[in-house]
């Protein structure tokens, strides 16, 4: 295929725009990620650290062009996106696979996806390109609540019904991230808020026997040590064990005896705290922090609405992540279930994440966008 000197010209710009922190951070943590998985297994690379590798590598031509396409095409196209994710969603909820007691995959062909990771995507897409064109003087207005309000509860209700507590929590707190970074008035955030504490009580019934058994855990691990508990008393066991500088790369009694249920995902970072001590743990934190940072450099530097709202809405996603799975595993937050970012074992997560950071980086290539 031919291209000529002005083709060659706008690659190499765009090359150069490339967000080189955001790259090699998320490549460190990925390759941190593998380490725990391989370590997780027991010194074996299959099946999670191999499975996270295919993931990295299938997906990394879709990143490449999701990186250098015209930003105005992913504007465009971001309803569009939004409603494959809907649609997906309902897919799933009528004819989706079942495991651990909820219905939340769909397989194609020799893979299994979980839309409601996708579907993260899709709300920041749509909900950026609905601020993107909403006037600043229109957002005291109440009516322009209204449908970016409904393109937040729909996918959060559908995610509610599969059971998933855990991803609607993240759906909701993108959906407020993204209309606090719009403009929208302080008093609606305190208004929203005392409602929900209001509705609190209320929301008791409608939770599940094993979300509220969680809580209840959560509020006192001890009451019962061999069941609901069990995961949470073994993590802070790991967690205290690593000491300052850990047990050694696959030296952790509690992950290697399979003392630690589901090591390899939402409790990943907890066979980190075990073999690498505090010092492990907080290095990577400074890496996640490192990556924050670059996101939200990102969208400081963007020179239209939709790429900075993207970017600061993806980096609140990642925050919220990161922020209630160590909460989580540390015994802060009651178990919901939340992935580490680009660390837990998880194809639609990773997929997910990688996908968006794909946006994201195309938003620092393009600062502008044509419409």
């Amino acid at each position: 295929m031919y291209i000529d000197a002005k083709d060659e010209q706008r690659l190499a710009q765009k090359i150069k725009l490339l967000p080189r922190t955001l790259m090699l951070v998320s490549s460190i943590l990925l390759t941190i990620g593998i380490a725990a998985l391989y370590s997780a297994a027991g010194g074996k690379i299959s099946p999670w650290a191999l499975r996270h590798i295919y993931t990295i590598v299938i997906i990394s031509p879709i990143l490449i062009l999701l990186v250098l396409i015209d930003l105005s095409l992913i504007y465009k196209f971001s309803y569009h996106f939004y409603i494959i994710c809907i649609f997906l969603l309902i897919v799933a909820e009528v004819a989706g696979h079942k495991a651990m007691g909820a219905q939340r995959w769909l397989r194609i062909g020799a893979f299994t996806l979980q839309p409601s990771e996708i579907c993260k995507i899709g709300l920041i897409l749509a909900l950026s390109r609905y601020f993107h064109n909403l006037h600043s003087s229109q957002l005291d207005k109440i009516t322009s609540l209204v449908i970016p309000s409904i393109l937040i509860l729909l996918p959060s209700v559908l995610v509610l019904k599969q059971p998933n507590l855990g991803t609607a929590i993240i759906l909701l707190w993108s959906g407020i991230c993204i209309f606090f970074l719009a403009g929208f008035s302080l008093r609606y955030f305190i208004v929203s808020g005392l409602l929900t504490l209001a509705a609190a009580p209320f929301a008791w019934s409608f939770l599940h026997d094993y979300q509220k058994r969680r809580i209840m855990t959560f509020l006192n691990p001890e009451s019962d040590p061999l069941g609901a508990g069990y995961n949470i008393m073994q993590s802070k066991i790991a967690i205290g064990s690593g000491g300052i500088v850990g047990k050694g790369f696959i030296s952790g009694s509690q992950s290697q005896l399979s003392f630690l249920p589901e090591k390899q995902t939402d409790f990943i970072f907890t066979v980190l705290a075990e073999e690498w001590g505090f010092v492990g743990v907080t290095l990577c934190l400074l890496l996640y922090a490192l990556l924050l940072a670059s996101l939200y450099n990102i969208a400081l530097t963007s020179q239209n609405h939709f790429g900075r709202l993207v970017a600061a809405g993806s980096a609140g996603m990642v925050f919220i992540h990161i922020f209630i799975n160590i909460a989580m595993i540390s015994g802060l937050l009651p178990v919901v279930g939340i992935p580490l970012p680009l660390l837990s074992y998880g194809g639609s997560n990773l997929l997910a994440m990688l996908l968006m950071f794909a946006i994201v980086a195309n938003v620092a290539v393009h600062r502008k966008l044509i419409n």
